[in-house]
């Protein structure tokens, strides 16, 4: 009906072209402006792309408005301009990206005394940005032209928005040959080099030192990310240049030289962890980031670590002595010496070289007994659980450290291992901090914050002299332990660790209280209403779940196919429940036929809605799921998700006839 009387209104902004003098602003103060520019509306499009309306949106993106402006709309025709520039239409990018003139306006913005406007530059970025996706060529020629174009991003570099437009040139280029010429023009310009200077000690601005920093990562991962990803095997001039031995050890230099700075240690510790990251590309490197604690499947670059290693006592004094820092207020009392964020930077990078398994580098901080000092901080800063994490972390990469092939040639102890228990003494420690925290609660205060971690470290001795690459040499070193400190050790582990470790463990089930349907006195109760039923249906969807997650249990309709056994009878049996949350429940069921086995299909969306109508035709509230009678032998076990006190109805298919078998779910506990 809408459509046969042409209700459809049409939009103000025609009315506004059909004028001669309309003006760009007026049309920008339409509130559909951008809809009918991406929509593709010709009339608009040829207004917008004539020379002087696209000289007004640069000099608007450009340009800082008037400070006396309201504040609420000072940058509104900006914004919109920006927005109009960026909406990805032919024409507009064809006219930006083709006229030698507004690529010179937009690029005087670069050339201004920092700071930029925030917004201003974010602008600028996102219309350059587009540019070089879009207009690839004409831009990089352009910009190639500019001298002093690096130069100039890097003095802004203050700005986030200049970060992206870097990101940008090494990261949205195609095809492949350009992209790796803008690379190599980049190497050039000398960017590593540039943005490496930035992070040094004598440079008090620390955003610039931040962003530099979190520059040069950026241009780690993504140029690793795209080397996996390329076919060809050329290599990536900038990533060569940030892995070599040479630009690691001005990054150090630069984070040492001087006067200790808290800015310079924390940003050039980012890259250095960057670095040392493992090279993997799509899910699993993903996961790579969200696992430190997993082994490493590929040996990071020799020259990273060989660069490192001299730096070693450099950084071993950082611990010992860091950048001073007032005391702050925390909610367990006034810390008069924080731990600061320099100090977790050093036992992040600490961690992360252990990690590495290089002989050399892991010799040195046994030499230095650089884990002693990062245990003393574990025991010092009890409620720094940042902390704790990058020490179990060292322990752990200590303790499934295998010996080197010298080590194990000339029948030598792996001196990690030797130092974590005879110079760390990590026993006594683990020892007297457990009972040291039970005295602090039998007095009525409060359980240590570092407990958890230090159950951890505890469980990993115990695991490694059970099983490990260096099994018997903790095996040795224990027996060599005092005997009344081997007592104590041996009655800890027995008792109180096994103790915690059955509190520590979640029995997420329990069946001892469970009863079959036929002992329900409720059984008569009514079953859901269509509301409630359609409420839970629709909890359901929402569930932290894909639908390709819920889909791949079971079959769907059109799999079930029909056979020619008898079916005599079936038993389905409930092994589990879990009730979370409250409405719902997930049913675990055994499912055994006597001539023929079946599957259980998990319900999905589609059969979930199908049979939720099914259900409601028939004047009944039940949720079914049918079991297809397969040619497999036995049973089947699986899941169906339903509401709670449902009626479940379990079908044998056979020429489209049902045996139904009926449970009545009980709530779970």
């Amino acid at each position: 009906m809408f459509w046969k009387f042409d209700l459809h209104t049409s939009s103000h902004i025609e009315q506004l072209l059909e004028r001669e003098d309309v003006t760009l602003r007026e049309l920008m103060e339409e509130d559909d402006i951008l809809q009918e520019c991406k929509a593709q509306n010709r009339r608009l499009l040829l207004f917008l792309s004539q020379e002087h309306n696209m000289r007004e949106m640069v000099q608007l993106i450009t340009t800082e408005p008037s400070a006396e402006l309201e504040e609420k709309s000072r940058f509104k025709f900006p914004n919109i301009a920006c927005e109009l520039l960026t909406s990805d239409v032919s024409i507009i990018n064809d006219k930006l990206g083709g006229d030698d003139e507004l690529l010179e306006m937009l690029y005087h913005f670069l050339e201004q005394e920092p700071p930029l406007n925030p917004l201003l530059a974010s602008f600028f970025s996102k219309t350059i940005g587009n540019l070089i996706a879009r207009k690839t060529e004409q831009v990089i020629t352009f910009l190639k032209k500019k001298e002093g174009f690096i130069g100039l991003v890097l003095k802004h570099i203050d700005a986030s928005a200049m970060m992206d437009l870097l990101l940008r040139l090494i990261s949205c280029v195609e095809p492949a040959s350009l992209r790796h010429d803008v690379l190599q023009w980049l190497n050039e310009e000398k960017l590593v080099q540039r943005l490496t200077e930035l992070i040094h000690t004598g440079n008090d601005d620390e955003v610039q030192q931040s962003n530099a920093s979190q520059t040069l990562c950026d241009i780690i991962r993504l140029s690793r990310d795209q080397a996996g990803q390329m076919q060809e095997s050329s290599e990536d001039p900038l990533l060569a240049v940030l892995e070599s031995q040479e630009s690691v050890s001005e990054l150090l230099r630069n984070m040492f030289e001087g006067e200790k700075s808290e800015a310079s240690i924390v940003n050039g510790t980012q890259v250095l962890l960057t670095l040392l990251e493992t090279r993997r590309s799509g899910l699993e490197g993903l996961m790579d980031l969200y696992s430190q604690g997993y082994e490493r499947s590929y040996t990071v670059s020799s020259s990273i670590l060989n660069a490192i290693e001299p730096h070693l006592k450099d950084f071993h004094q950082i611990l010992l002595d860091p950048p001073q820092k007032s005391a702050i207020l925390t909610t367990v009392g006034v810390l008069e010496q924080p731990l600061g964020n320099a100090r977790l930077h050093v036992a992040r990078l600490v961690a992360s070289l252990l990690q590495t398994n290089c002989p050399s580098v892991c010799q040195e901080l046994s030499r230095l007994n650089t884990i002693d000092i990062l245990l003393d901080l574990f025991f010092t800063y009890t409620w720094n659980n940042f902390l704790h994490f990058q020490v179990e972390l060292c322990v752990s990469a200590i303790l499934s450290q295998p010996s080197s092939p010298e080590e194990r040639a000339n029948h030598q102890t792996n001196p990690g291992v030797q130092g974590l228990f005879q110079r760390c003494l990590l026993v006594q420690r683990i020892l007297d901090a457990w009972e040291e925290n039970d005295r602090i609660q039998s007095e009525g205060g409060t359980r240590r914050g570092n407990m958890g971690h230090l159950t951890r470290v505890a469980n990993m001795v115990v695991q490694n002299l059970e099983k490990g690459p260096v099994q018997s040499q903790i095996s040795d070193l224990i027996k060599e332990l005092p005997d009344d400190c081997r007592g104590r050790w041996e009655s800890f582990v027995d008792e109180t660790l096994r103790e915690t470790n059955r509190r520590n463990t979640v029995e997420l089930v329990s069946t001892h209280n469970m009863h079959s349907s036929s002992e329900d006195d409720d059984m008569e109760s009514p079953f859901p209403n269509d509301l409630s039923l359609q409420q839970a249906f629709s909890d359901y969807q929402i569930q932290q779940m894909t639908a390709n997650f819920v889909d791949q249990f079971g079959f769907n309709d059109e799999e079930f196919s029909e056979h020619d056994e008898n079916i005599k009878y079936v038993t389905v049996t409930i092994i589990d429940l879990w009730q979370k949350p409250a409405h719902l429940v997930t049913v675990a069921v055994s499912v055994k036929l006597s001539d023929a086995a079946a599957g259980v299909t998990r319900v999905s969306d589609s059969n979930w809605r199908r049979q939720t109508d099914r259900a409601q035709a028939n004047q009944r509230n039940l949720m079914s799921s049918s079991l297809n009678a397969t040619a497999q032998p036995c049973g089947r076990v699986g899941l169906l998700l339903c509401p709670v006190n449902t009626l479940l109805l379990f079908s044998i298919a056979k020429n489209r006839s049902i045996a139904p078998v009926s449970l009545k779910l009980a709530n779970a506990s």
